[in-house]
């Protein structure tokens, strides 16, 4: 049997020859030239863009208006009421997700898998559709008050819910659930039982052996999760814009009102560094700690064989199932039915006329967009932009995968996107590319492009595990029969990986149905997508646009769950979060 070894520049097999190294690592620098230069004109130019009309406003360096700026008691409320906000919201994400993450990492019951599928569908649902559900529910035009008043004969909704902090943290609560039970899930699936056990076989009851066993070798992955929870909690728009109010100013919402109201686009560069700085931070604990959890092999795929899970039996364990069905149920799954009954309810009762108005252009002008036309440029870019995000992320997630250096460089990196807020990179585009000879703030392929480098991460973190499971095996016996480093690629790689290419794509859609903050800046007046028209009609007095709000919502949602579904389907019966 012929033995392979590596040696200088190329692979040397035992029995006579050289093989060229680029038969088994086929050309990374090449595959890197793509999502490099798509990197450095569509995510560094504008982000420098952002720096250079903070600090040098008038073409030298000037710190006077940034100085001016972070000098307002005003921006710091709004810097204090971010963190605030979302410190409070990470606390109540964890509480209610670890009884989840403890039941679906150590235990097996009829319908687990499709727990898991339910309770990922809030994450890819558009904040803007979140907003509309606890709307539609909590609303002073909500189903509760609206039975409420009815049963009561009230004149006035019992209920004042939004406009609150507490809907805020609800929000958050509903949109970021299922990071915990799923990162922490995956972690606790992990652990070797056996120190739990032996702490106590020598009599630690079972909080203590908790507290001093499983907690210190979960907080790795508790850590990163809670982590990355805190950063989209910080980054969040359309939850503090629709369930918050303009009472509430975060950094997201404060830049969008400073660029799209008082057309200030110098005070919204300067709160945008501000920005940028607290998610580098952000991503640099998060690498810190991922690293941590990785050299302690609780990182997904790198733990080893699970232990054999349970079935349900014990107090804790039954606890658990029943509060995670009651949180899947009622905080998720209560909004989302609430949308959907709120959206057929009239003053007539029930009725379609919410979704027949969709396709009626009532106030017969040329320049108005109907939201039927709204989800045909939904579909469309979204569409455009999983391609886009996969000719991207295929190569990424390859070099990733081999090993060395500059992968381990390149899947860091792929942080920055992933922490940069939507608003934030669409403020750069707006500043970026509004000048000859890339004057392109106004064409409709930017808002795909936007998109794609918004599920540019998701996507190769979605494609990396299949990459990664390729078996070299299969590529050097390709190798040595002659095939070229494509074809082995093409004939090899790629249909092991085809599954995976599909989640990926789904995964880049959805995000792109929903996405909010880049596209409230970059959409046209002629080219709204659905968040853009649900957000106006949200605006607009009158049951008939808020049903129509509530129909697109709903649209939307099917839409976002018909993709988990097929995410969730295609994913293996053992596979990670």
């Amino acid at each position: 049997m012929m033995v392979m070894k590596e040696e200088g520049g190329g692979r040397r097999e035992e029995g006579g020859g050289f093989a060229p190294r680029s038969s088994l690592f086929p050309l990374p620098a090449s595959l890197l030239l793509l999502p490099l230069a798509f990197l450095a004109v569509f995510y560094a130019w504008p982000l420098a863009t952002i720096l250079v009309r903070s600090l040098a406003p008038t073409g030298g360096i000037d710190l006077a208006p940034a100085l001016a700026v972070l000098g307002r008691a005003s921006t710091w409320t709004v810097i204090g009421f971010t963190l605030w906000q979302a410190a409070l919201s990470t606390l109540a994400t964890v509480l209610v997700g670890l009884p989840g993450a403890y039941l679906i990492g150590r235990y097996d019951f009829p319908g687990k898998r499709w727990l898991r599928a339910l309770s990922g569908v809030p994450f890819v649902l558009p904040t803007l559709v979140v907003g509309a559900g606890f709307s539609a529910l909590l609303g002073e035009r909500g189903l509760v008050n609206q039975v409420l008043m009815s049963g009561f004969g009230l004149e006035s909704p019992p209920i004042q819910v939004l406009g609150t902090l507490g809907a805020i943290v609800l929000g958050h609560v509903f949109y970021n659930t299922t990071l915990i039970i799923r990162l922490v899930g995956d972690a606790w699936a992990r652990l070797d039982p056996r120190p739990l056990a032996a702490a106590r076989t020598l009599g630690a009851p079972p909080a203590r052996a908790f507290l001093e066993v499983t907690l210190p070798l979960l907080a790795p992955s508790l850590g990163t999760a809670t982590l990355l929870v805190f950063t989209f909690d910080v980054a969040s728009f359309g939850v503090i814009l629709i369930l918050g109010g303009p009472q509430f100013a975060t950094l997201e919402t404060e830049i969008y009102r400073q660029a799209m109201s008082l057309f200030n686009l110098p005070g919204a560069a300067v709160l945008t560094l501000v920005q940028m700085v607290l998610t580098l931070g952000l991503a640099v604990a998060y690498n810190r700690l991922s690293a941590a959890a990785a050299r302690r092999g609780l990182n997904a795929g790198t733990g080893g064989a699970r232990p054999r899970l349970q079935r349900v039996r014990g107090v804790a364990a039954w606890a658990a199932l029943i509060f995670t069905l009651a949180v899947v149920s009622l905080l998720m799954g209560a909004p989302l039915l609430a949308l959907v009954g709120r959206s057929l309810v009239g003053p007539e009762g029930l009725t379609l006329s919410a979704y027949t108005e969709l396709f009626v252009n009532r106030r017969a002008s040329a320049f108005y967009v109907t939201p039927a036309q709204a989800l045909l440029n939904s579909l469309g870019v979204a569409g455009v932009t999983a391609a886009m995000a996969l000719a991207l992320g295929l190569p990424t997630a390859y070099v990733i995968s081999r090993p060395g250096r500059a992968g381990r460089a390149l899947d860091a990196a792929l942080l920055l996107p992933l922490g940069t807020s939507a608003v934030s990179l669409g403020l750069g585009y707006l500043l970026a590319f509004s000048r000859a000879p890339v004057a392109w703030r106004s064409e409709a392929w930017l808002l795909p492009v936007a998109h794609a480098l918004i599920a540019f991460p998701f996507t190769v973190r979605s494609l990396l595990p299949a990459w990664q499971g390729v078996r070299q095996r299969l590529r050097q016996a390709a190798a040595v029969l002659g095939a070229t480093p494509w074809a082995v690629i093409r004939e090899i790689d790629l249909p092991l990986i085809s599954r995976a290419v599909i989640v990926a794509g789904a995964f880049a859609f959805a995000i792109s149905l929903g996405e909010f903050g880049a596209t409230a800046l970059l959409a046209r007046p002629d080219f709204p997508t659905l968040p853009v028209a649900i957000f106006n009609y949200l605006g607009q007095p009158g049951a008939l646009n808020y049903g129509q709000a509530m129909a697109m919502s709903t649209i939307l949602m099917l839409v976002c769950v018909a993709a988990i579904v097929v995410i969730e389907g295609l994913q293996p019966e053992d596979a990670e979060a």
